[in-house]
């Protein structure tokens, strides 16, 4: 695009944000050969619309000599008339004002008190009948007595009793093409098997993808975001693969298809949100991602030594973070680490992820992944008993205390947006 459509778009940025309807162009663009379709799915995943606004005006002005006129033949014909103008006459941003706000009568809200009322010791305390869910004992309202109190305990349970529970995708990338500089990742198939038999005993449809592309990785999230999730409870997507950090609003991360393209995980995740993908409003959206997240390596702090004893692992543990130079012991890795932004909330969302933020993560060439392998057994183990945050939690502590070449540490985690307990298997 010429500089001097640039700094006309730049000039007019709060008025554009402020007035389109990406939607409304999206199409026309796609027709002119401003955008292709994939690129105005990236420009979707960028959040609501004044984010998808934002991200189209910034993507506009990659596009092309032929790019600026052609916007401004979109804006005409979905009835955008006075931005063109606006655009065309090469006119300086004209400040919008806000409307005055209408006083609107609201009612007064009365916190709930802190601490629940006192109850006679004479008077026995009793359930309240409740609705509930067949084959969730997991009680919506209960009433609990601690030493003359009654507590309340309101968090509720998704619903988990579809049969099958939803879908599975993994996306498994092992070779990686010379192209891309990155090494295959030894010891990922036994990753991907593991949680495939994992994810099929907890009843999901699983479906394996190996050896993607990014612009394959996004066709798969596209996909399987336009199926009909409305006979379903829950959506699993697992991605094994190298990564990087990258800036971001929502989630930090990205992974690489094999082509040594990243994908960000915030954009992973938008793929599948109440907006993007509405047969899924308002139930769980599972990520878990096996991949580096930086560079950095973590030689931990010392501790006492009744805190635990270190396991014992393997001499060969690999990185997940892109090398840059060849070393014999496979340590020398780096990638582009860049800024941090703040989280907003997404609704019904969890992440999580192998290691910390800008943190790698160690993969083991013959026996997988630390994470994965204790994120399978845990969930083996414990999906009968507890909720998936409480075995989250059993992951972070067991993988915290591995070490990789008598040195290096790992910190799982995750962002956990999910607003209600999610337990795999039905509570007797």
């Amino acid at each position: 695009m010429e500089e001097r459509h640039k700094k006309i778009l730049q000039r007019n940025r709060i008025n554009l944000v402020s007035e389109l309807e990406p939607l409304n162009l999206y199409d026309g663009l796609i027709e002119k050969g401003v955008f292709t379709h994939d690129m105005i799915d990236e420009i979707k995943c960028s959040g609501a619309r004044r984010d998808q606004a934002r991200q189209l005006v910034r993507d506009l002005e990659t596009r092309g000599s032929r790019a600026f006129p052609a916007f401004l033949e979109c804006l005409k014909e979905t009835g955008y008339h006075s931005l063109a103008e606006l655009l065309q006459n090469g006119a300086p941003t004209v400040q919008i004002q806000p409307p005055t706000p209408i006083p609107v009568d609201r009612p007064v809200i009365q916190p709930l008190p802190i601490s629940p009322p006192l109850v006679p010791p004479e008077e026995p305390v009793s359930p309240v009948p409740k609705p509930s869910t067949p084959g969730r004992a997991s009680p919506e309202v209960e009433y609990v007595t601690l030493k003359g109190r009654i507590r309340r305990d309101s968090l509720q349970s998704y619903r988990m009793e579809a049969n099958p529970l939803g879908h599975c995708l993994i996306i498994n990338n092992v070779e990686f093409e010379p192209k891309s500089g990155l090494s295959n990742r030894n010891g990922s198939n036994v990753d991907c098997d593991r949680l495939e038999r994992r994810f099929k005993a907890l009843n999901f449809t699983v479906k394996v993808k190996t050896n993607l592309k990014q612009r394959q990785i996004r066709q798969e999230l596209s996909a399987l975001s336009k199926v009909d999730h409305s006979q379903y409870d829950c959506c699993v997507v697992v991605i094994l693969s190298h990564g990087t950090e990258v800036s971001h609003s929502r989630f930090p991360g990205a992974v690489y298809g094999v082509d040594g393209q990243f994908v960000p995980v915030q954009h992973i995740a938008t793929y599948l949100n109440g907006q993007y993908c509405p047969s899924l409003q308002g139930k769980p959206k599972l990520f878990f991602i096996q991949a580096c997240g930086g560079d950095e390596k973590d030689t931990g702090f010392q501790v006492s030594p009744d805190e635990f004893e270190p396991p014992v692992v393997g001499a060969d543990d690999q990185t997940d973070a892109i090398p840059v130079s060849s070393s014999s012991d496979s340590l020398s890795m780096s990638d582009e680490p860049d800024a941090r932004a703040s989280l907003p909330t997404s609704s019904d969302i969890l992440v999580s992820y192998s290691t910390f933020p800008g943190y790698v993560s160690w993969r083991d060439p013959k026996a997988g992944s630390w994470y994965v392998e204790t994120l399978d057994r845990v969930l083996e183990e414990n999906a009968a008993l507890h909720d998936l945050v409480v075995m989250l939690t059993m992951v972070n502590d067991e993988v915290s205390q591995n070490q990789a070449k008598g040195l290096y540490k790992q910190m799982p985690g995750s962002f956990n947006f999910l607003r209600k307990r999610l337990y795999f298997i039905a509570q007797p």
